[in-house]
C-alpha cells in the first residue's frame, strides 16, 4: 500500500473561490471604510485565515493505491464505524444484509472509494431531511444516493452516501452500467456525513464498533 501526495479534490474548486473572493471582499471592506480601526482589521484577517485553512483542509484527497482482491471488502471512506448489525434493507435487496456505517466528521477526507470491483446494477438517489449523520434515522430519513454493485462473483453490495446535519450536497459518479474498479473514487460528500454499506449477512466483519478506518486501506470484511 501506498500514498500519494495530498492535493485539493476537484469538488472543492468552486467553494474555495468563492471563499476567497468572500473573505478578499470582507477584508477590503473593512480597510476602505474602516482605515483607522488596525483592531478590526486584525480581527478580520485572523477570522479568515482559520476559516479558509479549514475549507482547503477538507477539501484534501489523497489517491491511495490498493492490490485488488475480490474477496476483501475495503473501507469506502474515512472515519469512524458507529453500525455493525444485521438490518433489513429495504430500497433495494428487501431483506436482512450486514450493515456497516462510517461516520465522518468534518475534519475526515470526504472522497469515497469502491470497496469492491464489479459492475454498477442500479443507482438512486433521495432528497432528505438532515439528522445527524450518528442518528440511526440519518440512514433511511437523510439525504443519500446509494449504488449497488454486483462483483464478479455474484455478491452485490449497496453503498449509501448518507447527507448529515452540516451537509450540502452529495456527489456520485456512478452510472448503472459501469465497470469500476475496487478503490477507485465512487463520489464525494460535502460536509459532515457518513456511508453505510449493506453486505451478505455471512460476510465475515474484520473491524469493530468505533474503530477508526481509511477508505482503500481498512479491511471491513470478507465476502466469500
Amino acid at each position: 500500500m501506498s500514498a500519494r501526495k495530498v492535493r485539493i479534490h476537484r469538488e472543492g474548486y468552486r467553494i474555495i473561490g468563492a471563499v476567497i473572493i468572500l473573505l478578499a471582499a470582507v477584508n477590503a471592506v473593512a480597510w476602505i471604510f474602516w482605515p483607522s480601526l488596525k483592531v478590526l482589521h486584525i480581527l478580520v484577517l485572523a477570522a479568515s485565515v482559520p476559516l479558509l485553512a479549514f475549507i482547503l483542509f477538507f477539501f484534501r484527497t489523497q489517491p491511495r493505491h490498493l492490490e485488488p482482491d475480490p474477496l476483501l471488502v475495503y473501507a469506502p471512506a474515512d472515519g469512524k464505524i458507529v453500525v455493525i448489525e444485521e438490518t433489513y434493507e429495504k430500497e433495494y435487496f428487501r431483506d436482512n444484509r450486514l450493515q456497516i456505517s462510517i461516520f465522518m466528521s468534518p475534519f475526515n477526507m470526504h472522497s469515497n472509494m469502491y470497496p469492491i470491483s464489479g459492475t454498477v446494477m442500479w443507482t438512486h438517489y433521495l432528497p432528505g431531511r438532515k439528522f445527524h449523520a450518528r442518528s440511526p434515522k440519518s440512514s433511511e430519513m437523510n439525504e443519500r444516493s446509494s449504488v449497488v454493485i454486483r462483483s464478479d462473483n455474484g455478491n452485490e453490495i449497496l453503498v449509501r452516501q448518507v447527507a448529515g446535519a452540516v451537509a450540502r450536497r452529495i456527489v456520485t459518479y456512478s452510472k448503472k452500467g459501469d465497470r469500476i474498479h475496487q478503490g477507485d473514487e465512487l463520489g464525494f460528500i460535502k460536509f459532515g456525513s457518513r456511508v453505510d454499506i449493506f453486505l451478505p449477512t455471512d460476510a465475515e466483519v474484520d473491524v469493530q464498533m468505533f474503530q477508526r478506518v481509511k477508505a482503500n486501506i481498512t479491511i471491513l470484511a470478507k465476502v466469500i
